[in-house]
């Protein structure tokens, strides 16, 4: 499924981090966005909470500029909540698969609320789709453990093909 070309091309950021080496396996275009519904205590992020903070950017500059990069293994989402941007993310994703790249997209709802959301949302279930790895799960402080990987409570996943694996579970 692709998304629609009538799709804003806007999105609000917080910002990127050209090439992050903490957010995914190998170098990876990471993507901040800004606005976060969950509120978990002791965010590594607070910054990205407010949906009315941050910056616009555009989607297809994000794009060249990733694409000006040869050394970069993919593009991670993250936050904020990438999932309340669905759609125009989704366009982002796909677009970052054309130039044989991965996409890897952090967030606070787990798989399973995701799918749910995906039943009702065309662009959470486009997301879903072109996320190549998703990590999933809210920051729980009593649970956090700085020697996970990609990770920074023990309860959020590392979940490999996520639409696939909804599929499994259907």
């Amino acid at each position: 499924m692709t998304v629609s070309s009538t799709a804003s091309r806007r999105l609000r950021i917080n910002g990127v981090v050209p090439e992050s080496s903490v957010d995914g396996p190998g170098l990876r275009y990471a993507i901040f966005t800004q606005g976060c519904p969950h509120g978990c205590e002791g965010c590594h992020n607070p910054q990205t909470h407010d949906f009315a903070g941050g910056r616009e950017a555009d989607a297809d500059e994000l794009l060249a500029e990733i694409g000006r990069d040869p050394l970069l293994a993919g593009v991670t989402l993250s936050g904020g909540e990438p999932f309340c941007q669905a759609g125009v993310l989704a366009y982002i994703a796909e677009r970052v698969h054309a130039m044989g790249k991965n996409v890897v997209t952090y967030s606070g709802w787990t798989l399973e609320e995701l799918g749910e959301k995906a039943r009702a949302d065309a662009d959470v279930r486009a997301l879903l789709r072109a996320t190549d790895i998703l990590i999933d799960g809210r920051f729980v402080l009593a649970q956090r453990d700085i020697s996970l990987r990609f990770r920074g409570s023990a309860n959020q996943r590392i979940i490999n093909d996520p639409w696939r694996v909804l599929k499994e579970n259907r």
